[in-house]
């Protein structure tokens, strides 16, 4: 079985669409999405309408914390992040909102642990940037029987984290499309990357291909209409920044 994980859609349909399509294309039978489905983007209506079609066949599903937003946007906006809240919540129906507001911040799957930030303290939205925090992730997924394979997001990076018997974190940068074998013993967190928003100066859409079967993870890049996804964010009104940095990827 070949389960495609995606992160931080962001609202972005067209991203989602051509993510989606490659991941069939090389084989993925099941979809894992890894919050923050909307959020900075034009289109949370569709992008929630086609989760809950993958749902509908089987998809796992997590909240984000834009997700969290969109549900109780905050009354001031404090972040950058916080700026699109209200106006994503207004787009959202009810039924969309509650969606949304039942997605569990952890999902186990057999080996599988997945959350979008940190499995310390997951309400909380720790960034795991580095090996100390992927240390702390991987610490509290320990205490989770069975869990050696951690998968987040958030952060919009792809990195990888191997740790072996001992202490030490092996910090790993994978290359797009070279499958990595997955150890057969210790630990491993990867953060899989941004679907809607990269942030690594490539505007090409990020996701990983995890082969069960063949026991090797594989991160992708895939090219997309970022510049349609740009067009519908600045015909929506919304901060043309968020539209301008899809196409620098920043």
């Amino acid at each position: 079985m070949k389960l495609a994980l995606l992160s931080d859609i962001h609202a972005n349909i067209q991203a989602l669409d051509a993510c989606l399509a490659h991941a069939r294309a090389h084989g993925a039978g099941r979809f894992a999405l890894l919050g923050d489905l909307v959020g900075y983007g034009a289109d949370p209506v569709a992008v929630v309408e086609m989760v809950r079609m993958l749902v509908a066949d089987g998809a796992m599903v997590i909240k984000g914390n834009h997700d969290e937003l969109a549900v109780s946007p905050p009354r001031q906006a404090l972040t950058v992040g916080d700026s699109t809240a209200a106006w994503t919540h207004a787009q959202l129906d009810s039924l969309h909102l509650e969606f949304l507001d039942a997605l569990p911040l952890l999902k186990q799957d057999d080996s599988v642990l997945l959350v979008h930030a940190s499995v310390d303290a997951p309400e909380l939205w720790h960034y795991v940037y580095d090996q100390r925090a992927a240390g702390l992730s991987l610490a509290a997924a320990s205490k989770i029987p069975e869990v050696r394979f951690v998968f987040g997001g958030h952060v919009h990076m792809q990195t990888l984290y191997y740790r072996d018997d001992g202490p030490t974190l092996t910090r790993i940068t994978p290359m797009p499309g070279l499958p990595i074998a997955l150890p057969p013993k210790g630990q491993l967190l990867g953060t899989i990357g941004s679907v809607g928003q990269p942030r690594d100066g490539d505007p090409r859409a990020m996701y990983a291909l995890l082969d069960t079967d063949g026991n090797e993870l594989t991160f992708h890049r895939v090219p997309y209409d970022h510049e349609g996804a740009a067009a519908a964010i600045r015909a929506a009104g919304l901060p043309l920044f968020f539209a301008d940095r899809l196409c620098i990827g920043r």
